[in-house]
């Protein structure tokens, strides 16, 4: 999936994607009820008595996951960049896109509930999946630690809510459902956008727009299950908005990698695939992309080992055929290391296969 910060493809066209950080503002709005006229049967009636306690309770429980989970959810400001965060523990810390913090080391955060600005610290940033943690130096009034979901449990159709600080506008709450999961997206690099390929990010139809990025996708039982990270936007609509295509890394991914980075200081085992190799696109006599040209491959390196070299032109990855770096990353992020795969090269004028064992990045 090619995306230009924000996620999506569709099969017909491709989307480009683009990472939120400055956008319009967006509004959900939640209304219920069921009007008749005319004479009506006792079940009609019956019927019609209990949407409006329906619509209700759904409204209670809305209401109830916002009390839950916004103190957990603060506003970060980069002076670059303006997005959101959660807090991750009791300690302080918080998580949020790398996007959002960039390249810079302290920062002002404001509780979505309001309140003044405390002075945060990165304690690190990993742009390969987008994320980073940050620390408070002291902990406002009222702000808590979020619950985090299990992402293995997320499906589609689930009720959503995504909490940050769109434009600014901190502690705004937008709705919307789970599209799909598993999805696959590779966001781009110009506007601040990390490059990451990302993998098992959350489809959700809420609306995520800039300022949304490193805030809570939660669900209604006030569980965090992914970090708003991208929102579509379609090149077909001159760079225009998508509306309802935003994408969250999983829960699961924000703690394996948020763990690791408060007890170590950085990420020690990403359990993410790598060819271990420096590449680039390279272009066919049509101008068109034709695969990945080995720059560098360290002998150490899973593709060294398996006798690839500088100047070979990787063309395909299992069933995957490879065409640009970016569907070379997306090839490997549905992979695991240690997975065994049959590569195909070119070296000169003759086309080779040779199995590699994949590294880790």
């Amino acid at each position: 999936m090619d995306v230009s910060r924000a996620p999506a493809r569709a099969r017909a066209r491709t989307p480009r994607l683009l990472l939120p950080l400055t956008a319009s503002v967006c509004a959900a709005a939640l209304a219920g009820g069921c009007s008749s006229g005319g004479a009506a049967t006792a079940p009609e009636r019956s019927t019609q008595a209990a949407a409006p306690l329906s619509s209700n309770q759904l409204q209670d429980d809305y209401q109830a996951v916002i009390r839950n989970v916004l103190p957990s959810v603060v506003q970060i400001d980069a002076s670059a960049s303006l997005g959101s965060g959660v807090v991750y523990d009791d300690k302080g810390h918080v998580v949020t896109n790398a996007h959002v913090i960039g390249q810079e080391k302290t920062f002002k955060v404001a509780a979505a509930t309001g309140g003044q600005a405390v002075t945060a610290r990165l304690v690190s940033s990993y742009p390969e999946q987008d994320l980073a943690v940050i620390k408070l130096e002291s902990l406002p009034q009222g702000l808590k630690a979020a619950k985090f979901g299990d992402s293995s449990g997320v499906d589609m159709g689930q009720i959503v809510l995504a909490m940050g600080s769109p434009l600014g506008l901190s502690g705004s709450v937008t709705q919307g459902i789970v599209s799909a999961t598993g999805r696959t997206v590779s966001e781009g690099q110009t506007g601040g956008g990390t490059g990451a390929t990302i993998a098992n990010m959350v489809q959700t139809s809420a609306a995520i727009n800039p300022g949304n990025s490193g805030g809570a996708l939660v669900n209604l039982d006030s569980q965090v299950i992914g970090i708003p990270t991208l929102a579509a936007t379609d090149p077909e609509l001159g760079g225009g908005s998508a509306p309802g295509i935003g994408f969250a890394i999983p829960a699961s991914m924000v703690r394996t990698i948020a763990d690791q980075i408060i007890k170590d200081g950085k990420v020690t085992d990403s359990g993410r695939a790598a060819l271990n190799i420096t590449g680039r696109t390279v272009l066919d006599d049509n101008y068109n992309p034709a695969g990945v040209a080995v720059v560098e491959a360290p002998a150490d390196g899973a593709a060294g080992k398996a006798g690839l070299k500088p100047g070979d032109v990787i063309t395909r990855l299992g069933d995957t055929d490879i065409t640009t770096i970016t569907s070379l990353a997306e090839a490997l992020a549905s992979m695991n290391p240690g997975d065994k795969v049959t590569t195909t090269y070119v070296r000169g004028t003759k086309t080779q296969k040779t199995e590699i064992t994949l590294g880790e990045m």
